[in-house]
Parts: structure tokens; sequence; C-alpha cells
């Protein structure tokens, strides 16, 4: 037999409905922090990278292309790459190299 049937035919007849309404309320919580919540999280992470983008990091953008940001804009940023310069909306940088990766940034700091 097909589950919904079983289930279907195992439901109460004129029950209470506060059951059905608990088990739904506790269906939307466990849907809310499971999905909806890390979701909004991971949006404004991302969101604060953006912003914190300046001239001179090391970035990959989302399709791959290594390299150097030249100029930020209000509605994107250079990026300077060995082919040359580039512009790209910030939504395309997926991720900014880290220190240990490139030490020679940390000497032109000094």
């Amino acid at each position: 037999m097909n589950m919904l049937t079983i289930l279907l035919q195992a439901a109460p007849q004129g029950g209470s409905m506060l059951p059905t309404l608990l088990m739904m309320a506790l269906m939307f919580v466990g849907f809310y922090f499971l999905m909806i919540r890390p979701q909004m999280k991971k949006q404004k992470q991302e969101k604060n990278f953006q912003e914190s983008l300046r001239p001179g990091a090391r970035v990959v953008t989302t399709s791959g292309i290594h390299g150097k940001i030249a100029q930020v804009m209000e509605d994107g940023v250079i990026v300077e790459t060995m082919a040359g310069k580039l512009k790209f909306e910030k939504a395309a940088i997926s991720r900014e190299f880290t220190q240990n990766r490139f030490p020679e940034m940390k000497e032109e700091k000094k």
C-alpha cells in the first residue's frame, strides 16, 4: 500500500486539530533554522565581503580569474590581471587570497 493512504486512513475522525497545527508549526520552525536562517547569514557575510573590497587586495573571481584590485567604484571593481585591466561587478569577486599564500603583500605594507 501507498504510505499516504496508510496515513490518511489512520487519521482520527472528528479529533482535535491541535496536534496537526503543532506539527505544522514544528515543521516551519525546523525549516527556518535549517534552511532560511543559514542562507540569510551567508548573504550578509557576502555583502560585508563585497563592501570591504579595497585596492591592492588579491582576489579570485567566480569565473576563476586571479588578479589584484586596481580600483573600487560604486558599480564594480577594476581587476588588474596578467592580461590587463578588467571591470567586474562586485558580486563576481568570490574570495580574497590570504597573506600566507602571498607573503610579498606583508612586505609591501611594512
